[in-house]
């Protein structure tokens, strides 16, 4: 959003509630919707050069049979631009960073409270200080303090699953660098997503009550308990993992809001419609919306008229993926033996027609 901003003319302050910038997290995917809003920004080469660009997406059952394949260099060619794409978060951090002005950035200054009124916004940061400015993109992610202020009734949803993640560099020899995959057992999935420089990040989903103490103290060891039976490399990757490199998290989302804009504030991101992983998309709404809006602040010659036409561009298209995210959780995550089969039967003789139809509704991307 900033760099965006940055681009047109705009003077942006980012304040980040991190003390310092540090390489954290995993990996990401970025789908063809994603890579066509950096490319109107103007930074989609250096991303890409970043990252790793992925010829298929196969999910498997348990056992490595083929439910449903992607062959996403052959998607790229249909649309025009890269359709799978990984990256590590601190890496596309790093080129984001890098393409912003100067001092652009203030550390250490978590949002704790805000007041509005019809002429600026005051922020009040942990740390004492407060700061007035025109106007808010508020991108304070799922537990945004801004939502939660404007929407008080807004709901954050637990999915009925939880997550470990981590991105490893020793890997078993033949490890198939040109797809990604996730595999579907009774109530457990596991993800392969390659990264460059010789890395991979994987998940693994578990369904289980919500903030179970049991699963946050797990281990990689632990968790061969799920999947100790699944397919190669997967056993071989939970080996090859530290216990500190592993990261938990209950998997929620919110419930779609039909409010974005509040005159001089606007929700962006997680804070406005934060999703589960099951489409891939979190990420690549948050790099649409950044187009999108900074659009919209050309064209509109009010703060508030812009961020009422973002609002409107936004809604429809955000809450569909929030829904279909959260209904392909529920059919992936499926724990009933009968039900399991009769999903994998249903999957494997689902035409590929089928799956492109549906990823044109994702790809076909208007920032305007």
């Amino acid at each position: 959003m900033a760099v965006a901003l940055q681009r047109k003319g705009f003077n942006v302050n980012v304040y980040e509630h991190a003390p310092q910038l540090k390489p954290l997290g995993a990996g990401l995917a970025l789908a063809a919707n994603a890579v066509k809003a950096l490319a109107e920004i103007g930074i989609h080469e250096e991303v890409i050069k970043a990252g790793k660009v992925i010829r298929k997406m196969t999910i498997k059952d348990q056992a490595g049979r083929v439910l449903n394949e992607t062959n996403s260099e052959e998607l790229s060619r249909q649309f025009g631009v890269i359709n799978n794409f990984t990256i590590h978060r601190a890496d596309l951090h790093e080129v984001l960073y890098r393409n912003l002005s100067d001092n652009t950035v203030q550390l250490g200054k978590a949002c704790v409270d805000f007041y509005q009124t019809d002429e600026d916004v005051t922020l009040k940061f942990s740390d004492g200080s407060t700061a007035s400015t025109d106007c808010v993109v508020a991108c304070d992610g799922i537990h945004s303090v801004f939502r939660k202020k404007l929407l008080p009734d807004s709901t954050m949803r637990y999915a009925g699953y939880t997550c470990w993640r981590a991105v490893i560099d020793d890997l078993p020899a033949g490890f198939d660098w040109n797809e990604t995959s996730e595999t579907w057992g009774p109530g457990c999935r596991f993800g392969i997503v390659p990264l460059s420089n010789n890395r991979v990040y994987w998940f693994a989903c578990v369904n289980a009550t919500p903030n179970n103490p049991k699963m946050r103290s797990f281990t990689p060891h632990d968790l061969l308990a799920y999947f100790s039976s699944y397919h190669a490399p997967i056993t071989e990757i939970i080996n090859r993992t530290r216990p500190d490199q592993l990261i938990w998290g209950d998997i929620n989302d919110v419930k779609p809001i039909q409010k974005f804009a509040f005159k001089n504030i606007v929700l962006m991101g997680d804070a406005a419609h934060a999703t589960t992983p099951n489409m891939g998309q979190g990420a690549c709404m948050a790099i649409e919306d950044a187009v999108t809006l900074s659009n919209c602040l050309v064209k509109y010659t009010t703060l508030e008229d812009s961020f009422r036409h973002f609002e409107q561009r936004r809604i429809k298209r955000t809450t569909k993926i929030v829904n279909g995210s959260w209904s392909i959780g529920k059919i992936a995550q499926l724990q009933n033996p009968f039900l399991t089969k009769l999903r994998n039967a249903a999957m494997r003789i689902t035409p590929a027609t089928v799956a492109t139809k549906q990823l044109e509704f994702l790809y076909n991307v208007s920032f305007d």
